[in-house]
């Protein structure tokens, strides 16, 4: 697997350049209960074909996901706690 590849995945899914697990999952069900062709009263060639594109692409994100090494460090495991409680900060304090 390469950066093309997994690019393609994240586009043909719909996610940003980063994503966890559960959005990945959450992408790949909504796609794929638009397209699965038993979904459909004809079995459509065309999504049939999207459909394996969506298998593919999943499948490619979850392995990529799968195999990434996660780093114990503290520095690295504060400076993730950091981002959420900036992000949780802002999320609670936001109004329109």
């Amino acid at each position: 697997m390469n950066f093309s590849e997994i690019d393609k995945a994240r586009n043909l899914l719909g996610l940003g350049e980063t994503a966890t697990l559960k959005e990945i999952k959450a992408a790949y069900r909504r796609l794929a209960h638009l397209h699965h062709p038993d979904k459909h009263s004809s079995a459509d060639a065309t999504e049939t074909e999207t459909m394996k594109k969506l298998n593919r692409a999943y499948e490619l994100l979850t392995g990529y996901c799968a195999e990434y090494r996660y780093s114990f460090h503290q520095e690295n495991i504060a400076r993730v706690n950091s981002q959420e409680e900036d992000y949780k900060r802002w999320h609670d304090n936001w109004s329109f």
